[in-house]
């Protein structure tokens, strides 16, 4: 059997639509304050509305996987016609335990375990650590997407075996998941790239980075313009309070606000719990990059939050192959 796997973005819901009629499985794994302001979504609620539309497509044989840990999500399933099926980092969460006892289907991260229930029976998956993904469970996010798969897997007749198999080979790769939790291990310092921009993101990196032990961690950040002036804020301050110091850089594209503005909105936000946090204006992405992989510090975690994702990857690259041939 054939399977297409999309990913069905909310802006590209907000400006193109879904892009199909009909689903199988459909998973919506959170709602965000993102993209709000745009196309007369102004909430988060209204936010949900529009991710809602996905499950709704789902036929009636098939499956919808919501996150019960997510109040606009979970009361997703209110208004559909397909099966349901929620995931939980909390194995003890009552929507959960309502949910299967009444005979539903539900994946939760027990004692370490990705595990599925369904009635009173109990299918553990394998331990989340074991999943690269998860990068030695530190990225608890991904642990939780590791729910929403295993249970998608599930629900779709593949095998324990499988699933396992699945989740243990998938290993995140500059190649394979560019922008997305890559990891550079050089000698003395580590690098991380990934796409980060909004409140939320920042939040679940965040939890990551302080599982992350390192003497220093840099930041390489920047706003967008065509968000709100309180969430350019919010993303700025969850920066400021994980890193212990920041390069402040510019898009290219400043998407409907000076450079001037971004930068103010966003220093504000950086020192709003650290007023002495070290900030480094450099406008030129590469030109950031380059500044922090020749000052940094031994033991030190670098974070480069980008868009600009195939340049920086290689510009990483680049610098890693000078240290091989040195």
């Amino acid at each position: 059997m054939n399977y297409a796997v999309l990913e069905v973005a909310r802006g590209g819901m907000l400006r193109s639509g879904l892009g199909f009629d009909v689903c199988d499985i459909a998973i919506v794994t959170n709602v965000a304050a993102d993209h709000l302001g745009m196309r007369d979504i102004n909430t988060v609620e209204e936010m949900a509305a529009v991710k809602g539309v996905l499950p709704r497509t789902v036929c009636k044989n098939g499956w919808a996987i919501l996150n019960a840990d997510d109040d606009l999500v979970y009361a997703m399933a209110e208004r559909l016609h397909c099966r349901v099926a929620f995931f939980s980092m909390n194995e003890k969460n009552p929507r959960i335990l309502d949910h299967v006892e009444n005979g539903g289907v539900a994946a939760v991260y027990e004692e370490g375990y990705v595990t599925i229930y369904q009635n009173s029976y109990k299918l553990r998956i394998d331990r989340a650590v074991e999943f690269p993904i998860t990068l030695g469970g530190r990225a608890t996010f991904n642990i939780e997407n590791s729910l929403a798969v295993a249970l998608a897997g599930y629900v779709a007749g593949f095998t324990k075996d499988s699933i396992k198999t699945a989740l243990r080979t998938f290993v995140p790769s500059a190649a394979k998941t560019p922008g997305r939790m890559n990891v550079f291990k050089f000698p003395e310092f580590e690098v991380i790239v990934d796409y980060a921009h909004n409140t939320a993101g920042i939040t679940k990196y965040a939890e990551f980075l302080n599982n992350t032990p390192a003497t220093h961690k840099v930041g390489i950040v920047s706003g967008l313009g065509d968000r709100r002036d309180e969430d350019t804020i919010s993303f700025a301050r969850v920066a400021g309070k994980i890193f212990d110091e920041v390069i402040l850089r510019q898009d290219k594209d400043l998407r409907g606000k000076s450079g001037e503005e971004i930068y103010a909105l966003m220093t504000r936000g950086l020192r709003m719990d650290k007023p002495d946090l070290p900030i480094t204006y450099i406008e030129d992405e590469t030109e950031a990059i380059h500044h922090v992989l020749h000052t940094a510090r031994p033991g030190s975690v670098i974070s480069v939050f980008t868009e600009k994702i195939p340049s920086t990857i290689k510009q990483i690259e680049e610098f890693e192959a000078q240290i091989v041939q040195a």
